[in-house]
């Protein structure tokens, strides 16, 4: 639906406004319809990188690029699966429209023709409201492929997600541990020291070493594992 036809059907939509709005704001909105037709247009709908970078992937819970890496894809994934949803949701009303316009041909009966005129405008507007979320959810999964690339350096594994969660989640509950005070509730000391001290205990055993070692033998891994830091370790 072009801006054009969608400032139509809010002028259209206008007329049934007679009864539900006072004369002096229906007045109001019909001098507002091309306003309001722009800011139709330009409203914000999902993150913006700005929102993506310092909100998402803020730096105390994804820690390294690794860590960044893996939680975009996460998004990624979340935003591709919305999107197939959607187009599911807009291939049912393009049909829905394509019926209600055939009912709308032959039907005789008045009430019941101005009943398929009132769903033909909702589904019309559905469809354009359809479009423009798709446009950005498409936008939004672009935006976590270029954040993609950058994080993904050549320093991490990108084809096995466990690879780097020993690092990034101890440096994480690291910096958990350091806000904790004395006023800290005993189920968040007993949760960020229990999870910490765990996360030290596997990386001083090695017990996933042999795990490890063996994602390294599947084909295209010839990147390095991005190796632990000490920083965590006290």
């Amino acid at each position: 639906m072009t801006k054009e036809n969608l400032k139509a059907l809010i002028e259209k939509e206008g007329k049934s406004l007679n009864s539900l709005l006072e004369v002096e704001d229906l007045k109001d909105f019909k001098s507002m319809t091309t306003e309001l037709r722009d800011t139709w247009t330009k409203k914000q709908m999902f993150r913006t990188e700005t929102e993506a970078r310092f909100s998402v992937l803020q730096d105390n819970r994804y820690p390294t690029k690794a860590a960044k890496y893996w939680q975009c894809v996460r998004e990624q994934s979340s935003y591709l699966d919305n999107l197939m949803t959607l187009s599911f949701d807009y291939r049912r009303n393009q049909a829905k429209i394509a019926w209600l316009e055939k009912k709308l041909d032959k039907e005789e009966d008045e009430y019941k023709a101005e009943n398929y005129k009132i769903d033909l405008d909702e589904k019309r507007y559905m469809k354009a409201s359809m479009e423009k979320t798709a446009h950005h959810r498409m936008r939004e999964i672009k935006m976590w492929s270029g954040l993609k690339k950058e994080f993904n350096d050549g320093s991490f594994n990108d084809k096995d997600v466990n690879q780097h969660q020993l690092e990034s989640y101890g440096r994480q509950y690291a910096e958990k541990a350091k806000q904790l005070t004395d006023n800290s509730s005993d189920t968040d000391k007993f949760n960020v020291l229990g999870q910490l001290q765990s996360l030290q205990r596997i990386k001083q055993s090695g017990e996933l070493l042999g795990s490890y070692e063996k994602k390294e033998q599947l084909p295209n891994t010839e990147k390095p594992i991005e190796q632990p830091s000490p920083e965590w370790k006290e």
